[in-house]
């Protein structure tokens, strides 16, 4: 867990206010650039546009997302792949 648990989870103040102003069942996308931020129960239904430093990635909040942050669900990095003689052989292979 990032934060102690007297603290308790980090959300972000406007990021709640979006979420009250708005509705659960409809595909309006709340924009955010707060990846730190802890998804929560009163969350659940609504889609994020999570910014990860180039764009904004949607993300419909679930139940078994409850505990996590939004940044987990956003990637920041993009992945390639892992170079050298093993992989050559591999990619020939396909």
């Amino acid at each position: 867990m990032p934060r102690s648990l007297k603290k308790g989870p980090f959300v972000d103040e406007k990021l709640l206010k979006k979420v009250k102003a708005s509705e659960p069942g409809n595909n309006e996308v709340i924009k955010t650039w707060s990846r730190s931020a802890a998804i929560t129960p009163e969350m659940i239904g609504y889609v994020f546009g999570v910014y990860n430093g180039k764009e904004h990635i949607k993300v419909q909040v679930t139940e078994e997302m409850v505990g996590h942050l939004l940044g987990e669900f956003s990637p920041s990095k993009k992945f390639v792949r892992h170079g050298g003689k093993m992989q050559r052989d591999i990619e020939k292979k396909k």
